[in-house]
């Protein structure tokens, strides 16, 4: 972008954890700001997110930095809340599967001064109170202290609301907006009944359709986006307040006594029928149900109050797609694994290079650009 072509208004177009910590940090430093989206806010992607809070495990060096910083903004935004209850920070447990040895991960943590501890079985069950030390893996397991989770459309609602306090208009409901090009250059959106919005800047935040949106507008951005299957369960009696992430499941609390699981092996079962709709097999949902109580001590029964079925995004390396798209000028877009734990510190780097048109260096190494071989 031109530092000399000031942005005063900008249109982002994604209601969830993104678009949202996006528009709020443009309405912060004075933009003129509207936000809209398609249905209601954290419909997508946000509202059927794990939202554990970490950067276990091997990655780039950069995109671990990006984490880290991530991390770091919920801990002030947990400060400035005052402890919220959809906010903790009780630390995670995983371990290996049969045949697997998570030891190199565990060095490799150690190694770039991630806090990871080895623990026994007996030893996970007393830093993980709710988890069964039977189901832990005989070698043991890893406990990472600083993790924690969100639950991700608490807080978005929360940012929401100061959005509009913030003078910021925001419009849910309004179907499907493209972006609008003239002369080469993003210069707002228009819905399919016809309804435009202009601006001087747009942020496309749109979770697993980004990729799609820039199709239309002639950009490839490879993907690996499968489909997520999240579960919460009704209210139960269980201690258990980290994060599991264990072979067959991954569990975490929630504010009102629920819990949420997933796993990779459910989502593969999902139908993705020739409209779009997904069919999810009452198999499936029993045996995820199994595989949680599996790893939770005493077993509890788990009632399923509800499951979310959807898209997830995950660009084709793996690694964030965030910043300024080359072949639009004005147009800026996020596209993310990690959502929840990238939510806040996106918002505030995306929306200082939309206003300033600098480069923020913890975003130098995710630009749409690196995959323009594609593209062309």
């Amino acid at each position: 972008m031109n530092p000399h072509s000031p942005v005063r208004q900008v249109l982002v177009i994604g209601a969830g954890a993104i678009g949202t910590s996006t528009a709020l940090q443009l309405a912060r430093s004075g933009a003129a700001v509207t936000l809209v989206t398609e249905t209601i806010g954290s419909a997508g992607a946000s509202g059927r997110s794990l939202s554990w809070l970490n950067s276990a495990g091997p990655r780039s060096d950069d995109y671990h930095r990006l984490r880290m910083a991530g991390i770091e903004r919920y801990r002030s935004l947990a400060t400035r809340l005052g402890s919220p209850s959809f906010l903790h920070f009780d630390g995670g447990l995983t371990w290996a599967g049969p045949g697997e040895s998570f030891a190199d991960r565990h060095r490799h943590e150690l190694d770039i001064g991630y806090e990871s501890l080895w623990v026994s079985p007996a030893e996970a069950a007393r830093w993980a109170p709710g988890v069964d030390a039977a189901a832990v893996a005989e070698e043991g397991a890893i406990f990472n202290p600083g993790e924690g989770w969100v639950d991700l459309p608490m807080p978005a609602d929360e940012l929401l609301t100061e959005l509009v306090e913030a003078g910021a208009t925001v419009r849910t409901g309004i179907g499907r907006a493209t972006v609008r090009v003239d002369d080469g250059r993003a210069t707002g959106a228009t819905t399919e009944s016809g309804e435009t919005f202009d601006a001087d800047a747009v942020v496309l935040a749109t979770g697993p359709w980004v990729p799609r949106d820039l199709a239309d507008l002639g950009v490839v951005l490879p993907e690996l986006t499968p489909v997520s299957l999240l579960v919460t369960s009704k209210p139960v009696e269980s201690p258990l307040k980290a994060v599991l992430n264990t072979p067959r499941v991954a569990v975490r609390p929630t504010p009102n006594g629920s819990l949420v699981f997933d796993a990779a092996w459910s989502e593969e079962e999902v139908v993705v029928r020739e409209n779009g709709s997904y069919s999810v097999a009452d198999s499936t949902i029993a045996g995820l149900v199994a595989e949680a109580r599996a790893v939770l001590a005493g077993r509890p029964e788990l009632t399923v109050e509800r499951y979310g079925v959807g898209p997830k995004p995950i660009p084709g390396d793996g690694e964030p797609v965030v910043g300024p798209v080359e072949e639009v000028p004005g147009l800026f877009t996020v596209f993310t694994h990690s959502g929840a734990t990238l939510a806040l510190i996106l918002g505030e780097l995306v929306a200082r290079e939309v206003l300033t048109g600098e480069e923020s260096p913890l975003l130098r190494s995710f630009r749409p650009g690196r995959f323009a071989p594609a593209s062309r």
